[in-house]
């Protein structure tokens, strides 16, 4: 079989035109274009081209061949009407929203300023190539949302310092354009954004005008200088997932029940009404701690407790600042949000304050969802434009509303896809505990071993209750949990347990899993020798390896730091702190081993959100699981193929046996039951 120069040039052409994508730097070839290549290697080979075939899918492969386009949108804005009291998406929806001008650079040519109407800078935005082209700008969730959602431009891959600046810098440090162009001295940002408050396009004078052109053209400079640092050596893989990230939000695809919605925030408000007046207390009994503890306990939740630095004892951490009682106020049970909110005096629980925004985004259009990527100092995703996906209810009277009221587009089907027990299993691999790997790849029952071993009973009569407690433990006990939380944990359950108990469920499980034990040892040892600037390696075949100057390196070829680690002697030893915006943060041994369990597995999740838009398109990503939204008529073939993704043992993972559960639902809510 031959293939003729026509047919050369067409398939060329169409190479370039269509599937002009990187798979090996920017981004992963969408749902056609392996099969493409595949194809045309096949085609060609009967020519004995395969190396010329390869070469040339390398050559398209390469980034050089799309333009890198820096952006920076100035938007009107006053006292009222602004970023800091408005989400990102009721500040671009809202009916006040102009652009004032745009400051635009092509690869390392000079930076354009253009002002004008919307359709003068629309006209003017259709002069890039923005389907070959990557998007770059600090803080894309604005700036890529304003090209999407009003010039309905789309960039091939969109990317941003800001995201960049997190991953390599942690979240510990200031992120701002500011902050970045100090730390690397490329120049100081302007505050002629100051002098533009309550301006619209009209208001400014020509000289006004420049003025404000010359300070955005600085900020697209800014961008650019920093990105051009930053970006040198940054992980292609992660710059592949920070677009797909972004894409949630500004390519938003998913739908919202308005009516639903509109119900739930009726149903919401009326079951804290009753709350209050079943309980038979007044906002005055409340604010007494013992019957606000009562309380809490009444709906199964342990009142957070702290040490009193008057007394030195245990007492109820019931005030505004204590960081177990604000974590309250974002508990999945609504019942508790409202106790909570009205021991403080809010009018409006979470819960309210959430639908109430589902409701302004439904009114304005389909959902963007907003998820920060490195939002965690393990490099975990979280919630970002004041609405946290990654913690919508499930329990309580009106557990799963909003997730409910979450719908896929019409002909399609949403699929929630979650990593089982991912952290355990990388806790077992890194630490060689092979029984416990074993059992989890060969599908076995581990939390029923568990039960059965900490109860000395067969497997087979391990009762429902017992395999709680062994779920508990397989998951909570990891880490180093003492005695104490191990049985506040599982009173949060409903589960009682004796101190005593506790003691020993603790010592059953460290004695079964030794070498999960060992491996706390050597993280606390890893503590010492970073403080002491060196460096080195432990777990499994090495696979933790740290330095001084760097912190832990991930899979991913990030860093995970401990900045400004230092020790002091406490009172059971040596005690080690690191710098944090909050402060300094105590960190040990199990506490490390957390932090490196947690940081491989986002690493791993984050190879499989790549895997999985190579075909689908991923809407979000909450905690271990990936949701995706795929067409009705494919969902058994897509289920498979996204199931296998997450199967899929990373290259540098030998032997870590990987496992996930799905569900299909036409709502986010539906998804499971």
């Amino acid at each position: 079989m031959g293939i003729s120069p026509e047919q050369w040039l067409a398939a060329r052409k169409k190479a370039n035109n269509r599937y002009l994508k990187d798979s090996g730097s920017y981004i992963a070839y969408g749902p056609d274009e392996w099969a493409f290549f595949e194809k045309l290697k096949q085609v060609l080979a009967h020519e004995k081209l395969l190396k010329t075939v390869n070469a040339v899918v390398e050559l398209l492969k390469e980034p050089s061949l799309m333009d890198l386009i820096t952006v920076d949108f100035e938007t009107y804005y006053d006292k009222d009407y602004s970023l800091r009291k408005m989400t990102t998406e009721s500040y671009i929806r809202d009916y006040r929203f102009e652009v004032i001008g745009v400051g635009i650079k092509v690869n390392n040519g000079d930076t354009v300023w253009a002002s004008g109407t919307h359709e003068e800078i629309k006209e003017y935005l259709h002069e890039f190539n923005w389907e070959n082209s990557i998007l770059l700008a600090h803080n894309t969730l604005f700036d890529g949302a304003i090209l999407s959602w009003i010039f309905d431009m789309h960039p091939r891959i969109y990317t941003d310092t800001l995201c960049i600046a997190r991953a390599l810098h942690g979240v510990e440090v200031g992120g701002s354009l500011h902050a970045l162009s100090e730390r690397y001295k490329v120049g100081v940002k302007g505050t002629e954004v100051l002098n533009a408050v309550g301006k619209r396009r009209e208001d400014f004078t020509e000289e006004e005008l420049d003025k404000y052109g010359d300070y955005c053209v600085n900020d697209v400079e800014l961008t650019y200088k920093l990105f051009s640092i930053m970006g040198k050596n940054f992980p292609r893989q992660e710059l592949r997932i920070i677009d797909r990230t972004l894409r949630m939000f500004t390519e938003p695809m998913l739908d919202l029940d308005l009516p639903m919605l509109e119900k739930h925030l009726e149903a919401t408000k009326q079951v804290k009404e009753d709350l209050i007046t079943a309980s038979g207390v007044t906002k005055k009994d409340l604010m007494s701690n013992p019957k606000f503890a009562e309380q809490l306990e009444a709906l199964g939740v342990s009142p957070p407790m702290k040490v009193s630095p008057a007394t030195g004892k245990y007492t109820h951490a019931f005030a505004k600042s204590d960081e177990g009682f604000k974590a309250l106020l974002e508990h999945p049970d609504a019942r508790v949000q409202t106790l909570v909110a009205t021991r403080l005096g809010t009018k409006s629980t979470l819960e309210e304050t959430r639908t109430e925004r589902f409701i302004g985004i439904a009114s304005r259009g389909l959902m963007p969802v907003p998820i920060r990527y490195y939002a965690a100092h393990t490099g975990r995703w979280g919630g970002d434009d004041k609405i946290n996906m990654q913690n919508l209810p499930s329990r309580g009277p009106h557990g799963k509303k909003l997730k409910k009221s979450i719908i896929a587009p019409y002909n399609h089907t949403l699929i929630d896809c979650d990593s089982s027990q991912i952290e355990a299993r990388v806790l077992a691999w890194l630490a060689g505990q092979d029984d416990l790997i074993q059992a989890f790849a060969d599908k076995e029952d581990v939390y029923v071993k568990m039960a059965a071993t900490i109860y000395n009973v067969p497997e087979s009569e391990v009762t429902k209750e017992q395999r709680f407690v062994g779920k508990t433990t397989i998951l909570g006990c990891g880490y180093g949990m003492g005695a104490q939380r191990f049985v506040e944990q599982l009173k949060t359950f409903g589960v009682d347990m004796s101190l005593n108990e506790g003691r020993r469920v603790v010592k059953v499980y460290r004695e079964a899993n030794h070498k999960i034990k060992s491996l706390w040892s050597n993280a606390q040892k890893m503590l010492v020798e970073m403080s002491n600037k060196q460096s080195g390696s432990y777990g499994v075949d090495g696979a933790i390896e740290y330095s001084a100057g760097e912190g832990v390196k991930l899979p991913s070829g990030l860093y995970m730091r401990y900045g400004d680690l230092q020790w002091a002697q406490g009172d059971i030893g040596i005690e080690f702190s690191y710098k944090t915006r909050r402060g300094r943060t105590r960190i040990y041994g199990g506490k490390v081993v957390e932090n490196i369990c947690q940081a491989f597995a986002r690493c791993i999740i984050g190879e499989q959100l790549i895997d999985i838009t190579k075909k689908y398109r991923a809407v979000l990503t909450v905690h271990d699981s990936i949701v995706c939204c795929v067409p009705s008529d494919e969902v058994d073939k897509a289920q498979a193929y996204v199931e296998a993704c997450m199967r899929k043992t990373p290259d540098w993972a030998d032997g870590l046996p990987l496992d996930c559960e799905s569900f299909t639902g036409d709502s986010y809510g539906e998804c499971g039951e």
